[in-house]
């Protein structure tokens, strides 16, 4: 059943048209651009979305300013209005808690709102959406498409509805190129896409502070290294690539998209049991290798390289606690761990070998570690605290979408991240150019080392060294 429209009044005394169905915890799905919320419920595909996302919670939809039957006659949209047309649809419903779902140029409005507000959202989910309105897609592309608006309205909305949504030729393309038409006139369209190239909210993502989820379709705007470089600016977020081109969720593989939500918002055992399986996320994978192992072990004997290898663990492990690194398993002079932020590892691996440097500046005289280096008690059983070998170790990082199967992650991109691992010498850290992508513009220095061709892969893999070294330069 069509649910009833409403209406709620914004600070600034703006009229906005929403609606709200379902039972259960809140779920307010937001949208900049075009929109109408009743024609949208004459579109099978629409119609169905809302009604999936609807089965296990409250969802609530609204028109912003401008839009679809909220109050049209207006012609700014800096970013603030969409905080006062979010609050005003909350604040009519009584919601005290409620998950945000931001999709595409709606997505920096919710950035901001759940870094400024974490009392009032508990998860924070994001579709195919940026910080920095610049990350968008290639400016000529953008630009040639929405030029179309002030020139031919009609051929405008039909290229967003074939070209940039999807939509296969037929009725159902017609309706929403329709829809779009009737959202909107071309003089708002084109005033709210000059808003949109203001939007910058990248230094907000430290800030936000409740559990979130970045959604992107591979071959969709803005693009997996943009969405890469989002989840790793926000702690602890979680990174979830699907496949296909289609910026609207309620194209394509949408069952794929809704099991990810159903899970992260805590339907997931139901989801999976209905649904297709949730996607893989996209994990940076770290390994450790301690260098000369075997020869360790021919110059000191078993106990004694034992005594040196339980060093590298304590090192590692200390350094995955303070950086939210996974520990997947050890493999006695190494290890493989996992992250869900590609510059939460890099900054584990610079405190690895600035912690086994320390370690090393002691080795010589019985000497206790440098001050600063990580503690050099042993652990029970060992003789003594102070090094007395130098603990060389190789690191190699990449990132990608392993399987997971019983606390285990197999797959390329783990083979990939060991094969990396053993092309350095000791005290280097190699990572492969998506590390490098994701991590762009965090503040770490990369060193091009060239193609490599890898064992078991056919193409050259291009390899960066960071630069960790206090002094380099």
């Amino acid at each position: 059943m069509e649910p009833r429209i409403q209406y709620a009044t914004t600070a600034d005394g703006v009229s906005i048209a929403f609606w709200a169905m379902g039972e259960g915890e809140p779920l307010v799905h937001m949208m900049l651009g075009p929109s109408h919320i009743q024609m949208e419920w004459q579109i099978p595909e629409y119609h169905r979305w809302y009604e999936r996302l609807a089965e296990k919670r409250k969802l609530v939809r609204y028109d912003v300013r401008g839009f679809g039957l909220s109050e049209r006659d207006i012609t700014e949209f800096p970013l603030d209005t969409q905080i006062l047309d979010l609050e005003a649809v909350v604040d009519r419903l009584g919601l005290e808690k409620f998950a945000l779902l931001g999709l595409m140029h709606s997505g920096p409005g919710a950035i901001e709102y759940a870094a400024r507000h974490p009392e009032r959202v508990s998860h924070l989910l994001l579709w195919c959406t940026y910080a920095r309105a610049s990350e968008w897609g290639p400016p000529s592309q953008v630009q040639a498409v929405r030029a179309l608006i002030g020139g031919d309205w009609r051929t405008y909305t039909e290229t967003v509805a074939h070209t940039t949504l999807g939509w296969s030729e037929g009725e159902p393309a017609r309706r929403y190129a329709a829809t779009i038409r009737e959202s909107c006139t071309p003089e708002v369209l084109q005033a709210a896409f000059r808003a949109v190239e203001q939007f910058d909210v990248a230094a907000l993502l430290p800030h936000v502070g409740v559990p979130t989820l970045v959604l992107q379709r591979r071959e969709a705007p803005p693009g997996i290294a943009t969405a890469g470089r989002l989840a790793s600016r926000i702690p602890d977020a979680r990174l979830v690539v699907l496949e296909g081109e289609s910026l609207a969720a309620f194209l394509g593989d949408t069952e794929a998209v809704l099991a990810a939500i159903d899970e992260f918002l805590g339907g997931g055992e139901e989801a999976r049991t209905e649904a297709a399986p949730v996607p893989a996320a996209v994990h940076t994978i770290l390994f450790t290798d301690v260098e000369g192992s075997t020869a360790l072990t021919q110059r000191l004997g078993d106990a004694g390289a034992r005594a040196v290898l339980r060093e590298h663990e304590r090192i590692v492990r200390e350094a995955l606690r303070a950086h939210g690194g996974s520990e997947v398993k050890t493999m006695g002079d190494g290890f493989m761990a996992s992250f869900g932020s590609a510059s939460k590892a890099l900054e584990c691996a610079i405190a690895m070998q600035r912690a086994f440097a320390a370690w090393d500046a002691g080795v010589g005289a019985g000497l206790a570690p440098p001050e600063g280096a990580a503690s050099s008690a042993p652990p029970q059983g060992a003789a003594s605290s102070a090094p007395t070998e130098a603990i060389r170790v190789r690191i190699g990082l990449n990132a990608g979408e392993p399987i997971a199967e019983e606390e285990d992650l197999f797959g390329t991109a783990v083979i990939l991240a060991a094969r990396i691992a053993a092309q350095a010498e000791g005290g280097e850290i190699l990572v492969a150019n998506v590390i490098r992508e994701l991590a762009a513009g965090k503040g770490f220095l990369f060193a091009d080392r060239g193609e490599t061709v890898l064992r078991g892969f056919e193409d050259p893999v291009r390899l960066y060294e960071v630069r960790w070294r206090e002094d380099t330069h």
